[in-house]
């Protein structure tokens, strides 16, 4: 039996559907279309460059901001260190030794008898004066500050008129030949121990403290690290893609991601360079400059103190051995801190802190001496060895740290203003770059999807 087609038909009568291939169940060209059209584009080439595309320009938008972030906050705090944190550190280091000061100037300034010299006077106006004038600049500055240190200023705001006013009665009753007047002058010598130098030693803690903290955040490597590290994640994937792009396309070079690269190198070289110069002379300026500073300035607290002793014990005339007790201590306190200054110190300061060194020890000679003639209640030569030969060795000693505190006050100041400068236009510079970086990926591989349509 034989089978006739005519016109695609069978004997039987079947008729086979247009567009379907032969055998039953196969598939029709146009769904074969459809499904390739409609495979994941994330498994094509074209998916693979959106996808790489998107990941660049995050990671370079998101290295930019970590960046800002990063470079804005160290130039903050080297702005703080410069302009802020140092400045008033200072004010409380002299508010604190004028102070000091003031009460061995009128303790010494007694021993002169009922008319002190007129450079004495002078000179306990002056500190009085310094004093005054820091602490208002620092409680203007500590509006924000933690309740402690507004407790201390307060407590200084307060009691230096009541300090003022005892020196004030104990100079009228000298002048008249009371011996009131000397016990006033104990007063008020209490008055500055027991609650000012107390309270002005806690403003200064606390503002060396905040110095401390600015240098720190300026000079801190974790989230600069952090940054690096990102930076360099960032360069490899870059690099990474034009190598596989090159290899899909087989194009050598492709323009935006190489402006993006270039960018990218610009950005990182420029971050490495800022922030370690910018930390070298941070920490130049925290290691030879503020700190020897802050050391001599507390050796010339102790020399201040030991001065007090020596003449408050003279003023007293009972040979008190708390007061000889009391300047032992100030002595060893003194040698220890200057011995560590010198050694912090850069050579512009080693000079007048050798010359203080030397001058300490003839004074701290002369007041064995003055001991012996206190012992033997012998005091009008204990007086004029207290305010000849000792008062002349205290005033070059004093002179001598001045020198020493100013040259490393100098380094403090050029190496800071150095640090801070290192990061100035660096945050603007690094979003541009960031920027540059992103537009340059997004239209490097742009320009190779458009190949594709």
């Amino acid at each position: 039996m034989t089978a006739t087609v005519t016109g695609g038909t069978t004997a039987t009568g079947s008729t086979a559907p247009a567009g379907r291939a032969a055998g039953p169940g196969g598939p029709s060209p146009g769904h074969a279309r459809r499904r390739r059209v409609g495979l994941p584009r994330a498994s094509t080439t074209p998916g693979k460059v959106r996808l790489v595309r998107a990941g660049l320009v995050i990671l370079c938008l998101g290295w930019g901001a970590l960046a800002a972030l990063m470079v804005g906050q160290h130039a903050s705090a080297a702005g703080d260190v410069v302009g802020t944190s140092e400045p008033l550190s200072l004010k409380a280091q002299q508010m604190y030794q004028s102070l000091a000061d003031a009460d061995v100037t009128v303790s010494t300034g007694y021993l002169y008898g009922a008319t002190p010299p007129f450079k004495s006077r002078q000179h306990y106006l002056q500190d009085i004066a310094v004093a005054t004038a820091d602490l208002k600049a620092v409680t203007a500055a500590s509006g924000s500050a933690g309740s402690a240190v507004v407790g201390s200023l307060s407590t200084l705001s307060a009691d230096l008129p009541v300090y003022t006013g005892y020196v004030e009665d104990g100079q009228i009753y000298n002048s008249l030949g009371y011996p009131a007047g000397g016990s006033f002058i104990e007063v008020a010598s209490e008055e500055m121990h027991l609650t000012l130098l107390p309270a002005a030693r806690s403003v200064y803690a606390q503002e060396n403290a905040r110095l401390a903290r600015a240098s720190a955040q300026a000079t801190g490597l974790p989230l600069a690290a952090i940054t690096l590290a990102v930076a360099l994640a960032a360069g490899f994937f870059l690099y990474r893609s034009q190598r596989w792009l090159a290899r899909r396309t087989h194009r050598v070079l492709n323009v935006g991601l190489l402006l993006a690269s270039v960018a990218g190198v610009v950005a990182l070289a420029w971050l490495v360079v800022a922030l370690t110069g910018g930390r070298a002379d941070l920490l130049q300026a925290t290691r030879h400059g503020s700190t020897p500073a802050e050391t001599l300035a507390q050796a010339g607290i102790a020399a201040l103190q030991a001065r007090g002793d020596e003449t408050l014990n003279l003023i007293s005339r009972t040979g008190d051995s708390d007061f000889q007790q009391d300047f032992r201590v100030a002595q060893g306190e003194f040698s220890t801190m200057l011995t560590a200054a010198n050694t912090q110190s850069t050579a512009d300061a080693a000079g007048p802190t050798t010359a203080a060194s030397r001058d300490a020890s003839s004074w701290f000679a002369v007041n064995q001496r003055a001991q012996q003639f206190d012992h033997a209640f012998d005091y009008g030569a204990e007086t004029q060895l207290e305010i000849g030969p000792a008062g002349t060795l205290f005033g070059r000693l004093e002179s001598d740290l001045t020198a020493a505190i100013h040259a490393d006050q100098a380094v403090f100041a050029s190496s800071a203003a150095a640090g801070s400068g290192a990061f100035t236009g660096l945050e603007a510079g690094v979003v541009v770059l960031a920027l540059a970086m992103a537009v340059g990926c997004a239209w490097g591989l742009s320009r190779r999807l458009a190949e594709y349509r």
